[in-house]
C-alpha cells in the first residue's frame, strides 16, 4: 500500500531529474556556442588589425 502511494512520488522526482539533465546539457550546447562566436569575432578583430 506504501509502496502505491510512493510511486507517482518517485517517477515525479524521476521526470524532473530528467529535465534538469536536458537543461544542463543546453546549457552546455549555449556555452559552447557562446564561445565558438567569442572566439570567431576574436579572429575577425586580429584579421582586421593585422591587414590595416
Amino acid at each position: 500500500m506504501m509502496l502505491l502511494l510512493l510511486l507517482p512520488l518517485l517517477l515525479l522526482l524521476l521526470l524532473m531529474l530528467l529535465l534538469l539533465l536536458q537543461l544542463l546539457l543546453l546549457l552546455q550546447q549555449l556555452q559552447l556556442l557562446l564561445l565558438l562566436v567569442v572566439l570567431q569575432l576574436l579572429l575577425h578583430c586580429y584579421c582586421y588589425y593585422y591587414y590595416s
